[in-house]
């Protein structure tokens, strides 16, 4: 029998947290070790019960819940944190991942893609909402098309400050769409080893761990 992934929620909205807890207890694969609402009373929580994965929503009352992220992943790093909000804008996303989030999913996702998220967070593989991803990846190339008209930076040349190559560059560019790897794969008629290298040396060549940091690089840096 697989090891229940221990959870805690940071929610200030009772309703949301009371629902999301009792989804997930109704999992057999999850454990909900406790529930707080708001920053300060969340942070504590995590580092005293010490969950898997901690599932954090940003408007948070005494601290918000990117602040309350950079806070746990400071003190234990080794702690999962899912943001879990209905925030869908360029700011916080960088932000959250910025502060350590291990991936971004809205409320607006299903019990079974936020089971889905935790499993893969917890397994760290990193989850970004594709919504999300579709979100951010045009606000960039609407900003790097204005950049360009106005003589700014070139994102084109600034492509491979990192030495990716072609090929990594076009995986990297469907991790920002969400694709997991046998759909990149099929998508670029590549066997899902050759996909699992192309991802590892991605990781390596952008000094990040998790393919969720991979995705925020990407996206600070105009690379896709």
């Amino acid at each position: 029998m697989s090891k229940s992934i221990k959870v805690t929620i940071i929610e200030d909205h009772d309703m949301t947290r009371m629902g999301l807890s009792f989804a997930l207890s109704n999992h057999d694969g999850i454990e909900v070790l406790g529930t707080a609402s708001d920053g300060l009373e969340g942070v504590e929580q995590a580092l005293d019960l010490k969950p898997d994965l901690v599932i954090m929503d940003i408007g948070l009352p005494t601290i918000d819940g990117i602040e309350a992220t950079r806070k746990i992943k400071n003190s234990m790093p080794e702690i999962k944190v899912l943001m879990n909000t209905s925030r869908d804008n360029e700011d916080d996303i960088l932000d959250s991942f910025a502060a350590g989030a291990d991936g971004y999913i809205t409320k607006g996702a299903t019990s079974e893609q936020t089971i889905s998220a935790i499993q893969a967070v917890s397994e760290g593989v990193g989850w970004l909402d594709p919504a999300i991803a579709r979100v951010v990846l045009s606000n960039i190339r609407k900003n790097s098309q204005q950049e360009a008209k106005s003589g700014g930076i070139n994102y084109q040349k600034g492509k491979n400050l990192y030495g990716l190559t072609e090929r990594e560059m076009e995986v990297l560019a469907l991790l920002v769409e969400g694709l997991k790897n046998p759909q990149i794969s099929k998508k670029l008629v590549i066997t899902i080893a050759t996909t699992k290298t192309h991802v590892h040396n991605i990781l390596q060549k952008l000094y990040v761990k998790t393919r969720s940091k991979a995705v925020a690089t990407a996206m600070k840096d105009g690379l896709v």
